[in-house]
């Protein structure tokens, strides 16, 4: 995220300097305007490691034309972002998987916070391992379970197909509060939560991507997003789900091939927040560019029917309908 994010400023700064010859004068306009902007305040969002990345550079390129809102954006995972929502601490919630209607849902109500969720991008669950790796290209989602149902005793590559060789295996991947390892235990297991606990876990993305890429034998499993720009030292790994070995993409995630790791990825927002008129110009930034930001930050858009759909549920959400 962090090289992705430098790049955005370095390409902006170097707009700057391309034009800046004979254009002065306008760029100073366009600056005094950002800064006059009537807009002012402060939005607070935490939730999901995997939608925080794609909120952080919806939020970079809204302050560029509202210099006086400050947008700050946590990564504590899906659960601890609700657990923040509902207790009124946050505006905006980032989730990796719909809220739950039996647990967070409740306090929620119970708090009396009213929200507004609308998807914002498609991700593909994404299984990797170290680029070193040259064993496997795709696993079975049985394997995937043999591998990290709760109770496993898969030490090595060579206990999950014999063809593979006696290598080690380390595992890592998200932590329990995470969105991610919610739908995947609950995808690949059978039940959301049930897992095995001895493996490197971390609501930090980067965690895993550092535990896998750096250890010949590792395996782990995280959003699409953190896949692609790390392709320098890990591999992403085809996964057959009953139908034939399916690599994670853009297109396989957003036509269900990639199944069952394909899932939306959401942003819930609480209604007596968008009451405050910079809440309600970030949430439509985002919404009426969401192509373009996922695009600009390797997400996968989410289809033309969700995005044609978010636009009718944010007018009925700040027309009070």
């Amino acid at each position: 995220m962090r090289n992705r994010l430098f790049a955005v400023v370095l390409a902006g700064a170097l707009v700057v300097v391309a034009t800046g010859c004979g254009r002065e004068e306008n760029d100073s306009e366009n600056v005094a305007a950002a800064t006059e902007s009537s807009l002012s305040g402060r939005i607070e969002i935490d939730g999901s490691s995997t939608v925080g990345p794609l909120t952080t550079l919806a939020a970079e390129q809204f302050q560029q034309d509202n210099a006086n809102v400050q947008v700050t954006v946590g990564v504590s995972g899906t659960g601890g972002g609700f657990e923040r929502f509902c207790a009124g601490e946050t505006d905006i919630s980032d989730a990796s998987r719909p809220i739950k209607d039996d647990e967070e849902a409740p306090i929620c109500r119970k708090a009396g916070i009213e929200y507004t969720d609308f998807q914002v991008a498609v991700d593909a669950l994404t299984v990797v391992v170290s680029s070193e790796n040259d064993w496997v290209d795709c696993l079975t989602t049985d394997q995937l379970k043999k591998i990290w149902q709760p109770g496993s005793k898969i030490t090595n590559w060579n206990q999950i197909d014999p063809g593979f060789p006696d290598q080690k295996l380390t595992l890592a991947g998200p932590g329990t509060d995470s969105g991610t390892f919610d739908y995947f235990t609950d995808e690949i297991n059978g039940e959301e939560g049930a897992s095995r606990s001895d493996y490197t876990a971390s609501e930090d993305d980067n965690v895993v991507v550092q535990a896998v890429g750096g250890d010949k034998g590792g395996l782990g499993y995280f959003g699409y997003t953190y896949y692609e720009e790390n392709q320098d030292r890990l591999r992403a790994v085809a996964i057959d789900g009953g139908s034939g070995c399916v690599e994670p993409s853009a297109e396989t995630a957003q036509s269900g091939e990639y199944a069952p790791l394909s899932r939306p990825l959401f942003i819930y927002v609480k209604n007596e927040s968008l009451e405050r008129p910079e809440v309600t110009a970030f949430v439509q930034y985002y919404l009426d560019d969401a192509r373009a930001i996922a695009e600009d930050g390797q997400f996968i858009p989410a289809p033309d029917e969700i995005l044609a759909k978010n636009t009718t549920t944010f007018e009925q959400a700040t027309s009070g309908s």
